[in-house]
């Protein structure tokens, strides 16, 4: 799939790797619509790289539709890119034995998993009425996380969201082949968002120790040129990618 010419939706696009992805997709010719819930800053980006910008919950169907909806009014929608997640830090039992909240681990599953379905399934829908270029409709890039297979303690919720994410990679892949949509996730480690952004360099450095190399946190660049060699590579399908320096977190 050629970037030039195509329209690019992105969720959580207004910041990290989400805003790293658009700005990719843009400078490769891609029309890009921003989906996020926090409004100046996805407007102020989508003015910058002249696309558009949806304010949207990814987890509501209507605000999801809508978001696709904008995007075709740029043309044939022919890539999705889901970058929009939360995670929260609690154990299964805490140190006192008080069990996990639920409503909290039904929210991690609600925006990183089922979020991310929401956008998938809509996008497919949108793509599948589109001609297909050369075979292909479409390309959606979902992110998961190396917590997806090296959860660490407190990490239940968000492991459990981005295994879910990296298992329904092939099946949605399988699912989408007869009507020629690629799909594909990319599973990032530790990367310079502006969540990390905030801590002393010291307790980044720490982060960075047990990346085998290189020896630092990943670039939210380098996540947006993982996306596009995604998308423009027609026979990369069904796969989850690690983007991690070879990092294998220990348990805490």
């Amino acid at each position: 799939m050629k970037l030039q010419g195509s329209v690019a939706l992105v969720t959580g696009g207004a910041s990290g790797l989400g805003a790293a992805t658009a700005r990719r997709l843009a400078s490769g010719g891609a029309k890009v619509v921003i989906v996020d819930r926090d409004e100046a800053r996805g407007a102020e980006l989508a003015k910058e790289l002249g696309g558009a910008f949806a304010k949207t919950d990814v987890t509501d169907p209507a605000q999801v539709e809508a978001a696709i909806e904008a995007a075709g009014k740029l043309g044939a929608l022919r890539i999705s890119v889901s970058c929009a997640g939360v995670g929260w830090a609690a154990r299964t039992l805490d140190k006192t034995g008080k069990p996990h909240d639920l409503e909290l681990f039904q929210k991690v599953i609600g925006v990183n998993l089922v979020g991310t379905f929401n956008v998938l399934r809509l996008a497919a829908s949108a793509m599948s009425k589109t001609d297909a270029v050369d075979g292909e409709r479409g390309v959606i890039v979902n992110t998961a996380s190396v917590a997806a297979y090296d959860g660490q303690i407190g990490q239940i919720a968000y492991a459990s969201s981005k295994a879910g994410v990296v298992g329904m990679t092939l099946p949605a892949a399988r699912d989408l082949a007869p009507v020629g949509i690629r799909v594909c996730t990319i599973a990032p480690g530790i990367f310079d968002t502006p969540m990390l952004g905030a801590l002393p360099e010291d307790k980044r450095a720490a982060l960075s120790a047990d990346v085998v190399f290189p020896k630092r946190l990943g670039s939210p660049a380098e996540y947006g040129a993982m996306v596009a060699a995604i998308v423009e590579n027609g026979y990369l399908n069904g796969e989850t990618i690690r983007l991690d320096g070879a990092l294998r977190m220990p348990p805490k």
